[in-house]
């Protein structure tokens, strides 16, 4: 096994569900480890998806950073090598000693860097909506996250991310109970972590290590995406040796706008590849 530098943040220990697969299923049950995006959650970004994927054959991991779901908040902020390490020790806890892993967003970069850092445990990636380090487009969204967010204006918070998070069809498409429900200023939604984690992207490099992917990888770019723009998937994937490229056509929340489509590519690319 790979020796790796104990990282030097602590985190909290986070709350991890761990689906199996469902009984009958072929293949024999392989490991998904999930790794979801700033200011969201399993639940917000794979509710839907850890069902089909128990459903095919596989028993899936699905951790929540510090301060999302169940997770307590850090003390301090966070370190990509510290998270991706306690991702992967969540998966080896639950029994799950090598997996494929699924990241959005955020999530992309920790899948990478987990993949970097722990090369025997990783089987395959995917990786939606993601980026190895931001620009100034992504870095002044993620510096108005913070800003409304330290103000305490929830109701800025609120439409920072309906602005950045979803594409102007779907945004425009949303019924006036629906837009309000997106706008709700509650502080009690915003997951307790989201400035940690946002703070987090704007530290990400995760450059040096796309090179060094070797396993089989699926890039998926967010077309329509108002805060990571599409040009950061194909980068990743121009970078990462033999990875797959694939485009759904939505903002940066797929899960949201064309959940059927996104979760058919991952499947199909599991299966194609027997992860």
């Amino acid at each position: 096994m790979t020796k790796i530098p104990a990282s030097a943040t602590r985190l909290p220990a986070l709350s991890t569900t761990v689906t199996p697969a469902e009984s009958g299923t072929v293949p024999a049950a392989h490991g998904i480890l999930l790794a979801h995006g700033a200011t969201g959650s399993i639940a917000g970004n794979y509710e839907a998806l850890i069902p089909a994927l128990a459903a095919t054959g596989h028993t899936v991991v699905a951790p929540d950073y510090p301060g999302s779901g169940r997770t307590p908040r850090a003390d301090g902020p966070l370190n990509l090598d510290a998270l991706a390490d306690a991702l992967v020790a969540e998966a080896v806890t639950a029994g799950v000693e090598t997996f494929t892993l699924i990241g959005f967003s955020l999530g992309t970069a920790v899948s990478v860097r987990a993949a970097a850092r722990h090369p025997e445990r990783v089987r395959g990636l995917v990786l939606t909506a993601g980026l190895a380090k931001p620009d100034h487009h992504a870095n002044i969204w993620l510096d108005l996250w913070l800003r409304l967010l330290d103000r305490g204006d929830y109701a800025g918070f609120a439409q920072a991310r309906a602005l950045s998070g979803l594409s102007p069809a779907a945004l425009n498409a949303l019924s006036p109970a629906e837009l309000a429900a997106v706008l709700d200023p509650d502080p009690a939604l915003p997951p307790a972590g989201s400035a940690e984690q946002t703070a987090l992207v704007k530290e990400v490099d995760t450059t040096g290590d796309l090179p060094g992917i070797s396993v089989p990888t699926l890039v998926i770019a967010t077309t329509l995406d108002q805060l990571i723009q599409p040009s950061h998937s194909r980068q990743m994937a121009e970078r990462i040796p033999g990875a797959e490229y694939a485009e759904i056509a939505t903002g940066h929340l797929p899960m949201v706008e064309r959940p059927e489509e996104w979760q058919g590519m991952i499947l199909k690319f599991l299966a194609e590849h027997a992860l």
